[in-house]
């Protein structure tokens, strides 16, 4: 578990708090006691979990800003002064980045680059986590899950840009924050992959969870792309957890924890697409369903799997919240949004029994 003697009153700089996964980072760091400065866009959806679970409340400051804006990211950060700085603002859908793949491209490799340029020229001691996707691995569709030391790539520019992403973090570490070097520079960095978060509050379109939580709650079927499709499925806060413990770790030992983490769900719970479209169907009930979508769309990856025998071994890290009790979870939280209650209080709540759980 994070250590809140850790996080109690240490600096973060958070990109990307506005989106799905940094809204519960941010609800998560503020219940540790972190000071967290936000700097993002505005929330990508409408709704958003930002609004929905007062996720503003949750931070010290909430910056309005584009991490391709240099000038301004810079000055945000020097503002901060950060202890830990956790880079998770990106373009994260993958149909969208054949859409506009040079907003994706922009956004996730000249992104990236702005953010670890701006701890650079800081010249500050702080831990940088940049995380970046599964699907940063150049997939040859095998049954075995990727581990760190495989190939980058990507056949599509979302994934392309991510594998693009991790070799801009290993070229900034070996040129610029080499570990062995730590003393003069002071920045400890490493990258964190992970798989399919899924959670209560995501409104993200043309991903499965979201799409399924929107047609049930319109009472309409629901159209799934790609049903044979195998992802490494896997609840919010369990990668989350993990990112978490990586900044513990590379505060303590840059040399040993600073290179790629794999955050993957364990092996029973790569399942295909169509195995979580019918769990989250028999969960919800009142008559939802769904069909395949029969016209053609953008190639997609078929089999996607991930190794975190690295992060047990090293990190003492697992997942905590296995998929079944995940897709539980997930509709207590769209229940609680149709009843109209309280969704602070119904996501704080799950961060609690979480952390409950992983401490058992």
């Amino acid at each position: 578990m994070p250590r809140r003697a850790f996080w109690k009153d240490r600096h973060v700089f958070l990109t990307g708090h506005t989106g799905f996964k940094g809204s519960w980072l941010s609800l998560w760091l503020d219940a540790l006691g972190a000071e967290v400065t936000g700097y993002a866009l505005d929330p990508p959806t409408q709704p958003s979990l930002f609004e929905q679970a007062g996720v503003i409340t949750a931070v010290r400051r909430s910056i309005h800003g584009d991490i391709r804006d240099f000038t301004r990211l810079k000055a945000a950060l020097a503002d901060c002064r950060p202890d830990v700085v956790i880079h998770m603002a990106a373009q994260s859908v993958v149909r969208r980045g054949y859409e506009d793949p040079i907003d994706t491209y922009s956004s996730n490799v000249m992104g990236t680059v702005h953010v670890l340029e701006a701890v650079r020229q800081l010249g500050l001691a702080c831990v940088v986590v940049n995380v970046t996707s599964d699907k940063c691995y150049a997939n040859r569709e095998w049954v075995w899950g990727y581990r760190e030391d495989d190939p980058m790539g990507g056949r599509d520019p979302y994934s392309s840009s991510k594998g693009c992403a991790e070799l801009v973090t290993a070229c900034y570490r070996e040129s610029f924050f080499a570990p062995a070097a730590l003393e003069e520079h002071g920045v400890a960095m490493a990258s964190a992959r992970a798989g399919n978060a899924i959670g209560g509050g995501d409104w993200t379109t043309d991903q499965l969870v979201p799409d399924l939580m929107r047609a049930f709650l319109a009472g309409r079927p629901c159209l799934v792309r790609n049903p044979a499709a195998i992802r490494p499925w896997q609840f919010v806060l369990d990668p989350l957890r993990g990112y978490l413990v990586l900044a513990e770790r590379l505060a303590e030992d840059a040399g040993r924890f600073g290179t790629g983490w794999n955050f993957g769900p364990g092996e029973d719970d790569a399942k295909p697409v169509s195995w979580v479209a019918d769990e989250l169907t028999r969960a919800w009930g009142e008559r939802a369903s769904w069909s395949k979508d029969g016209r053609p769309h953008p190639a997609e990856a078929q089999h996607l799997k991930l190794d975190g025998s690295r992060a047990r071994a090293c990190l003492d890290w697992r997942p905590q919240l296995p998929l079944r009790q995940a897709i539980e979870w997930i509709v207590e939280w769209y229940r609680g949004f149709a009843a109209g209650n309280d969704l602070p209080r119904v996501t704080r709540g799950q961060i609690e029994r979480y952390e409950a759980l992983a401490r058992d």
